[in-house]
């Protein structure tokens, strides 16, 4: 069940943060030394839950909010994805549209099926050095704002930031346009310590393995504002939300976020962050590119630049012992979490040099940015598309046709193409270098829905 590599002492520099229980906090970490089993408790009375007013889990709640500047703090058991999706219900009754970038998480997507609405997409800034989607700046928000509500009134606008490689939007000049516009924001903060509340964010999305040393599926939505219905976010957490939380994933979610307010805590990301510069350093006097991000415990290999596809490159060094976290066409992405190995500022470079020396060659041509108009709807709701009666053609076959499901390589689940969209000619051609991209990530054959 668990990867067995052909290394004894393995660089693990993946999620969740904690680096397999290195940087766990300390009062989870004492738990989990407990006998096993002891911290599987129900919702007994003293504990209570996310939706309860009263209980450990609910006192627990009202201290996090109060540490991150948050008027109310829910934890969630399943994921970002399930707190993503009851957000999104939470804003936008049955029917309405809303504004998502492209670069989402396909969560975001089965929300628009469960709550029947109509995605808006805006394209983001697309990077063809890197082949990465970079955050919207003011006046690219402020042109998908108008072009969308042109077409009809939105109920509530998205946005993510810091995305998977540690770009972060400047949401001090977002929030106000979305605000300006009379919308409620939420955004996914996944890979985020909840930032956008200071900002003005509605609605923010933490996920506590991805940033913070909690446990996977540990996560947490937080609120402010006048622009939010208590009640409607309340049903929205009760219809995704488990009737039997785990009490283990709940600690997980509360210490993971109190954890960086204590001295323990702000010690351990000093020592991170100076290993992490210390890295850096060393990387670029090696001459190993590097792409500039806001995150600095996130490291961005711009592979493209060495002559490497990155999906290459994570085999190559996956043999040799080092896990990273993303790999892409153009880059690779290290997490070096909450407490990176000391040694992470020898070995990684040792082993970049080597992936160099091995696979290196002229830098990769300019990515090309998918053909997609500023700002778009499927031509067909995205619930009906998916459960459309559908059939599997080869991408070439596929021109003008519906798509049924969508296409996302996996990691990091950002969809290429949703339900509903028909597929010109000129996307089929993109998907198909996609595909040839992304091998063994993307199929050469799409659903589509049958005429």
């Amino acid at each position: 069940m668990f990867p067995r590599l052909s290394v004894s002492h393995p660089l693990a520099l993946h999620l969740p943060a904690h680096g397999r229980g290195r940087g766990l906090t300390p009062a989870l970490a004492r738990l989990l030394r407990e006998r096993p089993g002891s911290w599987d408790l129900p919702e007994l009375p003293e504990i209570g839950g996310p939706l309860e007013a009263e209980g450990l889990v609910a006192e627990e709640q009202r201290a996090c909010a109060a540490l991150l500047g948050a008027e109310r703090c829910w934890f969630g058991v399943n994921g970002a994805s399930g707190l993503l999706q009851a957000a999104l219900l939470a804003l936008a009754p049955p029917g309405s549209r809303v504004l998502l970038p492209r670069n989402l998480h396909r969560s975001l997507l089965h929300a628009c099926v469960l709550g029947q609405l109509q995605p808006v997409l805006f394209t983001p800034p697309f990077d063809p050095a890197t082949g990465l989607w970079l955050p919207p700046r003011a006046e690219h928000l402020s042109r998908a704002l108008l072009a969308a509500l042109a077409d009809g009134p939105l109920a509530a606008v998205v946005l993510v930031s810091p995305t998977y490689q540690g770009f972060g939007a400047d949401l001090e000049a977002l929030v106000p346009l979305v605000h300006g516009a009379g919308l409620p924001l939420l955004v996914d903060q996944a890979h985020g310590q909840g930032e956008a509340l200071a900002a003005g964010a509605d609605l923010v999305v933490l996920s506590c393995q991805k940033a913070g040393g909690g446990l996977a599926q540990s996560a947490a939505l937080l609120a402010q504002g006048p622009r939010l219905d208590a009640d409607a976010l309340a049903r929205a957490l009760l219809w995704l939300q488990t009737s039997s939380p785990s009490a283990l994933l709940l600690h997980s979610a509360a210490m993971s976020l109190r954890h960086p307010h204590s001295g323990a805590g702000r010690r351990q990301r000093s020592r991170a962050l100076a290993i992490a510069a210390q890295l850096r350093r060393r990387l670029r006097a090696l001459a190993l590119p590097l792409v500039d991000g806001q995150d600095p415990l996130r490291l961005v290999l711009h592979t493209a630049a060495l002559g490497i596809n990155g999906l290459e490159a994570d085999a190559w060094l996956l043999a040799r012992g080092v896990i990273a976290e993303l790999p892409e066409p153009g880059t690779l992405t290290f997490c070096l979490g909450t407490a990176p190995p000391r040694r992470v500022v020898w070995e990684l470079p040792r082993a970049l040099v080597g992936l160099r020396q091995a696979l290196g060659g002229d830098p990769l041509p300019a990515f090309s940015p998918p053909p997609l108009p500023p700002v778009a709807e499927p031509e067909q709701p995205i619930a009906t598309a998916w459960r459309a009666p559908a059939e599997t053609l080869p991408l070439a076959a596929a021109a003008g046709r519906i798509a049924a499901e969508p296409l996302c390589p996996y990691p990091p689940g950002i969809p290429l193409l949703i339900p509903g969209e028909r597929l010109d000619g000129a996307r089929v051609v993109w998907l198909q270098q996609q595909q040839r991209l992304w091998p063994g990530q993307i199929a050469d054959t799409v659903r589509v829905v049958r005429s």
